[in-house]
């Protein structure tokens, strides 16, 4: 029992002499922040759709909306759309109403019952960016409600965002020289790093943003009325330095 006391003393000492360590609150830090902005050129691009068909007859209004519905997978047959990139979400079915002045009254309203609107969503992702126009422009033709969302994005995002966080670090370790350089020291290892949420909340497409975009069919076949653009990828780290 005495050899077991000893051996938990002296565990204690060297778990006490590790937290001494790592304690840098009384250490000489340089405490800065790096943060590195990258453009990068999409190669993809996510189509947010939405169909509605309103009839005084539900089961019309059903059949009409499955009509375009089978016209968007239809057409994602046709630019040969891997299956895994379109999705349709589940029907919706709810009575419509229609606010109607009161005969003979100036501002006296009604709500009349005009019939049954059917909705379904869908997301489509095209990987061919030069069918852009094209693709846009039919799914118009084929009689979706809404573009709700048109997000770029790029599939190698985890690659640009560790060079993007890579440059934060060599722009943090910069700083901290340039800061110890002035009072004639010098910086050494790096006691503390963290790394900043830059994207705020984390959904699927984080580090995307949507590009203005214009499709006329009043121009020329030789105009270009899509530009794709850039998005941004942010890296942010919050580095300690020692100080020497």
């Amino acid at each position: 029992m005495k050899k077991l006391s000893m051996l938990f003393v002296l565990f204690a000492a060297a778990t006490g002499a590790f937290a001494q360590s790592v304690d840098t609150s009384k250490l000489p830090t340089v405490d800065v922040t790096g943060v590195a902005e990258i453009f990068v050129v999409p190669d993809e691009v996510t189509f947010s759709l939405k169909v509605a068909k309103t009839d005084r007859e539900l089961e019309k209004a059903k059949r009409d909306n499955d009509q375009v519905i089978r016209k968007v997978l239809e057409l994602a047959r046709e630019f040969k759309l891997d299956p895994k990139d379109v999705k349709t979400d589940f029907i919706t079915v709810k009575e419509a109403y229609e606010r109607q002045r009161v005969a003979g009254s100036d501002d006296e309203y009604r709500n009349v019952f005009v019939g049954y609107t059917v909705s379904k969503t869908a997301v489509v992702k095209l990987k061919d960016l030069s069918r852009f126009e094209e693709f846009f422009s039919k799914l118009i033709g084929i009689g979706v409600t809404d573009i709700s969302g048109v997000t770029f994005a790029s599939s190698q995002l985890r690659k640009h965002k560790d060079e993007a966080r890579a440059m934060a670090m060599r722009a943090a370790r910069e700083k901290a020289t340039a800061l110890a350089t002035v009072i004639g020291q010098s910086v050494g290892k790096a006691v503390s790093i963290k790394e900043e949420n830059v994207d705020g909340y984390r959904s699927p497409y984080a580090n995307v943003s949507s590009n203005s975009f214009a499709v006329d069919g009043s121009g020329s076949d030789d105009e270009d009325t899509f530009s794709v653009g850039t998005i941004s990828v942010k890296a942010q780290v919050q580095v300690s330095f020692l100080l020497n």
